[in-house]
């Protein structure tokens, strides 16, 4: 499947996109701009992608699952706790369609500040 890559100036993070309608979406809209905010242990913020909430769609997500927030409509990637989290759990402020999976370890995203700009591309190979 295809990769795609965030880079968030002195981080990148790569993911392999899932077969999903709003994974095709975000691969058509590329190259993304956007600027991060950050919500708990979140990452979050704006794309120019409208897409519906999928049947699957889930407020609670493994650290690691990159997903689209409808509402935002943004890219969501939770590495920990949110303020609504409950015990140990990823928790989104609510359900968002999963369209990617992190290759590399999300935890360092705990170092991205808000207003750190956030370029999303393509990898090719």
């Amino acid at each position: 499947m295809a990769r795609i890559r965030f880079d968030f100036g002195d981080l990148t993070l790569d993911a392999e996109l899932l077969d999903t309608p709003t994974a095709r979406a975000i691969a058509a809209a590329l190259p993304i701009a956007s600027s991060a905010l950050t919500w708990g242990e979140e990452v979050y913020f704006d794309v120019p992608v409208q897409v519906k909430r999928e049947a699957n769609a889930r407020a609670v997500i493994v650290p690691g699952e990159i997903a689209y927030w409808p509402e935002g409509p943004a890219i969501a990637i939770g590495f920990g706790r949110t303020p609504i989290s409950k015990g140990d759990e990823t928790r989104l402020a609510s359900p968002c369609n999963v369209f990617a999976k992190a290759i590399d370890n999300v935890k360092a995203l705990g170092n991205v500040r808000a207003g750190v700009k956030i370029a999303v591309t393509a990898i090719n190979g």
